[in-house]
């Protein structure tokens, strides 16, 4: 029975060694087993075949012999210290590894590192595969991916490009849209410009020519000498009409030059408290019977200023103000020029600017409701506002019906760059 036993043992221990050793030999992985010292002690066929080597000539060597020189030194201390506590782990985490054949050439592997021990002492064996393929996918999955990322970069690209392109086109479609609208709404203006200025010139043009012809003829029947104070009232008579249709005739002619952009703002160094005089004594012969006007100054004499511009804007408001205030009442002119800035008053105690319609009264051809009779086209103070932007300056009011308007003007006085020396 004892014989029987060992008999069975024996077969299954050989079946177990016969299983053992056609693993070794046939399996897929380079299986390189080293002892304490490193030293290489047995390997299987498929490491022989991945190293180029045969049993003689790698068993009792180094396993370094196995891995890149370059690899070397840094190797031995690695080795040494996983030997002094070996345990089951693969090798090189998030490195790649490389090993060496026989002739020197170089192929990337993964390791992976097992101890054991016997009664011969203790063990390391090493499970080797060579990746080689997996490399040359990963390179290639990696150049596709690159490809895939520069072909999608060059659609990005393209995308961009169209897009911007699309933009521009609608940019300039819309650009196209607003001048034609533009054009549509300046033609509508200009319409409505020539309609307003036919009923404007048939109504404003109709009663002074018909005073003009009215005295021409009565003065032809004044042929006696002591009939001279009557002629000189007629021709008083004419030269006032006259004066009041060039008033309108420059009115079109300035909104003209300002719709086509022929009217710029030329500062020059100007006497301002001089200039400011000079405008009331030429106006003070518009004024009605025992109006009074009063000019104030205060500041500096010198402003930069276009001359022509201030005037034109001086010689409307105050114009207005003779124009809506009755015989008897008073007219101021109050200007202020300090630190760069040029404040300036014109205040009346005429009939003043009804509150409905003081959200208009800058507008073309707007005339308030109380204007009455007076004589006006209406673009006055449409081209006052127009000068005042030239200049750089604003302007703005404040008026109570039946006690009056005072007009703000401020405009910087400012030396022009190129005038600087």
């Amino acid at each position: 029975m004892f014989d029987t036993d060992i008999l069975i043992h024996t077969q299954v221990m050989t079946r177990h060694i016969e299983m053992l050793d056609a693993l070794f030999k046939h399996a897929t992985e380079g299986i390189v087993v080293v002892d304490k010292q490193a030293n290489i002690v047995m390997l299987n066929p498929k490491a022989k075949e991945l190293f180029g080597y045969t049993d003689r000539e790698l068993i009792g060597r180094k396993v370094e012999t196995l891995i890149p020189q370059r690899f070397n030194k840094n190797h031995v201390g690695y080795r040494d210290e996983y030997l002094e506590a070996p345990r089951a782990r693969g090798m090189g985490h998030m490195m790649d590894l490389f090993a060496r054949r026989k002739d020197g050439s170089e192929f990337p592997v993964e390791v992976s590192l097992s101890p054991f021990k016997t009664s011969d002492g203790e063990f390391v064996v090493s499970f080797v595969i060579d990746i080689t393929e997996r490399k040359k996918q990963e390179s290639r999955i990696i150049e596709a991916n690159l490809e895939i990322q520069k072909l999608n970069a060059e659609l990005e690209e393209r995308v961009q490009q169209r897009t911007e392109e699309l933009a521009a086109a609608i940019k300039r479609i819309e650009q196209s849209q607003e001048e034609v609208v533009r054009a549509l709404t300046k033609e509508r203006e200009l319409n409505n410009m020539k309609s307003q200025f036919v009923t404007i010139a048939s109504h404003e043009f109709r009663t002074p020519l018909a005073t003009i012809l009215s005295s021409a003829s009565l003065i032809g029947r004044y042929s006696h000498t002591e009939d001279e104070e009557k002629r000189q009232k007629h021709v008083q008579r004419i030269k006032s009409t006259v004066s009041n249709l060039t008033e309108i005739l420059n009115d079109f002619l300035s909104i003209g030059k300002l719709e086509e952009g022929r009217i710029h703002c030329i500062p020059v160094l100007t006497n301002l408290n001089e200039f400011c005089k000079n405008l009331i004594e030429e106006i003070r012969g518009l004024c009605k019977e025992g109006q009074e006007m009063f000019v104030s100054y205060d500041g500096e004499a010198n402003a930069w200023l276009d001359k022509q511009l201030l005037r034109n804007v001086l010689f409307n408001l105050l114009s207005n103000a003779i124009k809506y205030s009755e015989p008897g009442k008073t007219i101021s002119l109050r200007v202020k020029n300090w630190s760069g800035l040029i404040r300036i008053e014109v205040q009346d105690q005429g009939i003043g600017i009804p509150e409905q319609d003081q959200g208009h009264i800058f507008d073309r051809f707007f005339r308030a409701n109380n204007a009455g009779n007076a004589q006006g086209t209406g673009l006055g103070l449409n081209i006052v506002q127009n000068y005042i932007e030239l200049m750089g300056g604003t302007v703005r009011f404040h008026s109570e019906v039946g006690l009056g308007s005072t007009f703000f003007v401020e405009l910087p006085n400012r030396e022009p760059a190129s005038v600087k020396l």
